[in-house]
C-alpha cells in the first residue's frame, strides 16, 4: 500500500474515533501553576548557569 493512501485511511480513522469518543467535560485551568513551575525552573537554571563553580576541597591527612 502506498504510504500517502496509509496516513490518509489512518488519519480518516483517526477523526471517526474522536467523533465517535464521549466527550470529557473541561478541565480546570492549570496555566497558572504550570506558569508558575516553568518560570521557578527557569529561574534555578539560570542561577545554575551563573554561579561560579564552587572550589573542589582536598582532604588534609594529619
Amino acid at each position: 500500500m502506498h504510504p500517502d493512501i496509509h496516513l490518509r485511511l489512518h488519519a480518516l480513522r483517526a477523526s471517526d474515533l474522536r467523533d465517535r469518543a464521549p466527550r470529557r467535560p473541561a478541565a480546570r485551568d492549570r496555566r497558572p501553576l504550570r506558569t508558575r513551575l516553568g518560570w521557578t525552573l527557569v529561574e534555578l537554571g539560570l542561577r545554575l548557569v551563573a554561579a561560579p563553580p564552587a572550589p573542589l576541597r582536598t582532604a588534609r591527612i594529619a
